[in-house]
């Protein structure tokens, strides 16, 4: 588990692809200092576990799924990542509760510069848009930021996405300096929605598999309603 408050920046030395595994290798002395064999550790987003140190550097062992699900099909020596390592229990918790699985990719379609910060575009696919509101937390990169916005695919020229605003600290401390429209970043949801959604479900009896198509038809919320009214939470 993470919060989404980066420590640091690191830099990739080591991505080598071996059959179906890449081995990450990743510089960064302060963290590296303190991470043991089998520490967990967020690498732009991602949960990954440690599997050798060698002096200031960390090596990871990253499988194809990952690959396929996230941006690190992208990265390369000298590319710098988001670093978090995994909360503590007597940690504050500054952030909001990441978990380091990825839900999907997202891609910048714009970056403005506001004072000194930028307000951030991102478009989205719609099986995590779902779960993304005004206001409520998204990690991005691994980063814990507040959403500020949430537009639909009718109210821009592509898809829907959602916007965020970034602080001077933020831009300072983390990649999102170096990102720029047209790139890539890993996107995940606020867990809690994920629960509600499947707790919900559940409840009207949708199981399995069936749940992310039947969450978005015009029957399930019907059904939902129906069931609400049945048990008394709502009267019209």
């Amino acid at each position: 588990m993470f919060t989404g408050v980066i420590e640091t920046v690191g830099e990739v030395v080591v991505f080598n692809r071996k059959h179906d595994v890449v081995q990450l290798g990743v510089t960064q002395d302060t963290i590296a200092q303190k991470a043991n064999i089998g520490d967990s550790i967020a690498i732009n987003g991602v949960c990954l576990t440690v599997v050798r140190r060698e002096s200031a550097t960390l090596y990871f062992d990253v499988s194809s799924q990952t690959l396929k699900d996230t941006t690190f099909d992208s990265l390369r020596a000298s590319v710098r990542v988001n670093m978090e390592p995994a909360m503590r229990t007597d940690d504050r918790f500054g952030g909001h509760f990441v978990t380091g699985h990825i839900d999907g990719v997202g891609l910048i379609r714009s970056k403005e510069q506001k004072g000194g910060g930028f307000v951030i575009s991102i478009e989205a696919p719609d099986d995590i848009m779902r779960y993304i509101i005004k206001k409520g937390s998204i990690a991005v990169d691994g980063i814990s930021l507040t959403v500020a916005d949430v537009y639909t695919s009718e109210q821009s020229r592509s898809g829907g996405g959602f916007k965020v605003v970034i602080i001077p600290h933020t831009s300072k401390i983390t990649t999102l300096d170096l990102k720029k429209p047209g790139d890539r970043v890993n996107i995940e949801a606020d867990v809690i929605g994920k629960y509600v959604e499947r707790f919900v479900l559940n409840y009207m009896g949708v199981k399995g598999d069936d749940s992310r198509a039947a969450s978005n038809t015009a029957v399930t919320r019907s059904s939902l309603l129906t069931k609400l009214k049945e048990e008394g939470f709502i009267t019209t």
